[in-house]
């Protein structure tokens, strides 16, 4: 055999070697289950994301990334049973909607209490999802929600109000007391604006402490409306993975305390209700406001399905 042809089969050889090899290593290691490699798909699109955004129209929110948490309090009967729920990764206001903010959009203040870095007060349901909608037409998303019906698309890319659930998961950010920096009401004047201390009116946003999310005034200022219509009994049946609340209603979801509210009302499960105003004759308190969230682009449907779907409330 010439020189040439030995070094060929030694080559051929090596490389047998080396194959085999790493067959023998892959087959001592470890096997990642696939639930482990769907957790770290998950925690690769959450470390893509960033934390807080500003929007196009200039306004500051934050990413709640999605998890499990017990909704609810034993205190009182419509906040019972407490209950596990799982919520999706959304971004959420990080402020209450300022005068500022709203007028900018709407090129109307309904508030009472005049005040620009001040949240909007004295807007109805339907004055919330209208503007939801004008927001989300000024940045080019598609509007969530049918001005006719109320109805909301929870795959559309544009801005609507939390679902109740994705409100209190966002208030706790993690915690377990009675508010998100504990249960002693003692703390409060700290963290929120309420009749303690709110001297009758509401403040400009941010001036108290966040919740460990980032997110500010979600236990007091003024109350903030949810997306869901109220029922008494609704956790009794509640789905475990992102609720949206019942079909149909009289009344829809306000959460949160307010400058007017006792400490209890501050509460994370404490639940309220009015109505959503599609009547002019409704007229709002002037300690009602709210904030807006959107879904991950990432989890939109694209602009053709979207376009072809009929709206909805329930979930899809």
């Amino acid at each position: 055999m010439g020189t040439a042809n030995r070094k060929i089969v030694l080559g051929l050889l090596l490389l047998l070697s080396v194959a085999g090899l790493i067959v023998v290593i892959k087959a001592t290691l470890p096997r990642e289950q696939p639930e482990t490699l769907q957790e770290r798909a998950k925690q690769q699109v959450r470390d893509e994301l960033a934390k807080e955004i500003t929007t196009p129209t200039g306004i500051e929110m934050v990413l709640i990334p999605g998890g499990k948490f017990s909704m609810g309090g034993e205190a009182d009967i419509d906040s019972r049973p407490v209950h596990e729920v799982s919520v999706s990764s959304f971004y959420m206001d990080k402020y209450e909607l300022t005068q500022e903010m709203y007028e900018r959009i709407m090129a109307d203040n309904p508030a009472r209490r005049q005040g620009q870095k001040n949240p909007v007060e004295q807007v109805r349901w339907s004055d919330a999802i209208r503007f939801c909608n004008a927001r989300s037409a000024k940045e080019g998303l598609q509007p969530c929600y049918d001005l006719k019906t109320g109805e909301c698309d929870f795959r559309a890319d544009g801005y609507r109000l939390p679902t109740e659930a994705e409100w209190e998961y966002a208030y706790r950010a993690g915690t377990k007391g009675n508010y998100y920096f504990g249960s002693d009401p003692g703390n409060l004047k700290d963290h929120v604006w309420f009749k303690g201390n709110s001297r009758g009116r509401h403040h400009p946003v941010g001036q108290k402490r966040p919740n460990p999310y980032g997110v500010f005034d979600m236990a007091g200022n003024v109350r903030e409306w949810c997306n869901d219509w109220y029922q008494v009994d609704y956790y009794r049946q509640s789905p475990i993975t992102n609720p949206r609340g019942p079909v149909k209603g009289e009344k829809k979801v306000l959460r949160g305390g307010a400058w007017s509210t006792q400490a209890e009302s501050c509460c994370s499960w404490m639940r309220y209700c009015d109505d959503p105003g599609f009547t002019d004759a409704c007229i709002a308190s002037d300690d009602y406001g709210f904030r807006c969230v959107r879904i991950l682009s990432i989890l939109a449907r694209p602009e053709a399905d979207r376009r072809s779907s009929n709206t909805s409330g329930s979930p899809t």
